[in-house]
């Protein structure tokens, strides 16, 4: 099998001829290593060989958004009319201390709010060093922004494109945020936990704002760009310690279920992108339609067994994990290959719609290390010569 008929097949629960094995960002995500910019952590030499074992040797996946270059980034260019957003935001960018510096500037209701991010020169990150809401009344004021500044450019020329150059060597899948991704990343943590729990009539207004384009988004993108694979992303911030799972219900299930209706309803995939403690929200994600779930996370970082997902839910559910990122940059390789083969034998033991070796996430610094380089190897190689009997 090519790795498109692997990865379809999976996801369909049909019979293939070994898992799939995916790096996730790595070969995902847009990483240019011919980019000379300084900010540009993948231009340095340690990285080529990594990014040419993902492109030669793994079941592409890659991430990609109808709306922004880069799926992943919270602000950037999907705003479709952008003197609509001007006449509330105004972004001012510049270098400060070796970083790159953007300041938000939101006036609306009589009220400025500011937001500030810091991105390092040898850290593909961008962090959040103040957040845009505060208080109730920031949200209330928020509340009175036009949703028509919310409106995005949709074009899915590039997806097909992306897909046009892939071939054989994998699939596209949609990467989209969901409505608390897009609340809860509007405040630093301490606050959108408290206003998330002792102000939910307010948040549930919130999300009722956002989700609108999202949701317009979403369906229209179902209905041109159908039967493929999507990746929803923001459930986590609704998972415990930082909110109960009856809240689960409320923010996610809710507003995330009807976006997994919509692309099931097109013949395509929805998979549920949760991090960290997911033990007691499985069922609610199940309960939404999900086909799929990433990155399935032992503890401590997170609170299942994947052998024990498997067992439960391995029929209904395509798992896409769960690998550590810490194991694979911290851990001998004799111990990572034992975990990798305990991983793999607990995927064949179980009756399973399907499953794809995966990393939980990838390194964002500028050097991969040489130890993390032969785990990421051993992964790769692991996989493909892995045979159920």
């Amino acid at each position: 099998m090519d790795s498109k008929e692997r990865l379809m097949a999976t996801l369909r629960g049909e019979p293939v001829d070994r898992f799939a094995v995916n790096l996730y960002e790595i070969g995902g995500l847009v990483m240019d290593p011919n980019n000379p910019d300084r900010f540009n952590v993948y231009n340095d030499p340690s990285w080529r060989p990594l990014l040419d074992l993902a492109e030669n040797h793994t079941d592409l996946i890659r991430l990609r958004s109808p709306v922004r270059k880069e799926s992943h980034r919270a602000w950037d260019d999907a705003a479709d009319d952008k003197s609509a957003r001007n006449e509330f935001f105004k972004i001012d960018a510049f270098e400060e201390d070796d970083c790159q510096i953007a300041r938000i500037t939101l006036t609306v209701g009589g009220r400025t709010m500011t937001s500030m991010t810091r991105r390092e020169p040898d850290v593909d990150t961008v962090w959040t060093t103040e957040h845009l809401l505060k208080s109730k009344e920031d949200v209330l004021a928020y509340l009175q922004l036009p949703d028509e500044i919310h409106a995005e450019k949709i074009d899915i020329a590039p997806l097909l494109e992306e897909e046009k150059k892939l071939g054989d060597r994998g699939i596209v899948m949609v990467d989209t945020e969901d409505p608390i991704c897009a609340a809860a990343t509007l405040f630093s943590m301490e606050d959108y936990t408290i206003m998330a729990m002792t102000e939910q009539d307010l948040f549930h207004r919130l999300l009722e704002k956002l989700l609108r384009q999202i949701w317009l988004r979403t369906e229209k993108v179902a209905a041109q760009f159908p039967g493929r694979l999507w990746r929803i992303y923001g459930p986590e911030f609704a998972t415990e310690p930082y909110l109960p799972p009856k809240l689960f219900e409320e923010y996610v299930v809710r507003y995330t279920g009807p976006m997994v209706r919509m692309i099931r309803e097109h013949g395509g995939f929805a998979r549920i992108h949760c991090h960290g403690r997911i033990l007691n929200v499985l069922d609610h994600i199940r309960a939404m339609g999900a086909d799929a779930i990433d990155p399935v996370e032992p503890p401590p970082q997170g609170d299942v067994l994947l052998k024990d997902v498997f067992e439960k839910y391995g029929k209904q559910l395509v798992l896409f994990g769960n690998i550590e990122i810490a194991d694979i940059e911290n851990l001998p390789n004799d111990e990572f290959c034992v975990l990798v083969d305990r991983t793999l034998s607990d995927a064949v033991s179980h009756q399973v719609r399907g499953f794809v070796l995966m990393p939980t996430a990838s390194p964002f610094g500028r050097v991969v290390s040489p130890l993390a380089m032969r785990n990421y190897e051993t992964l790769v190689i692991k996989a493909c010569d892995f045979r159920s009997d």
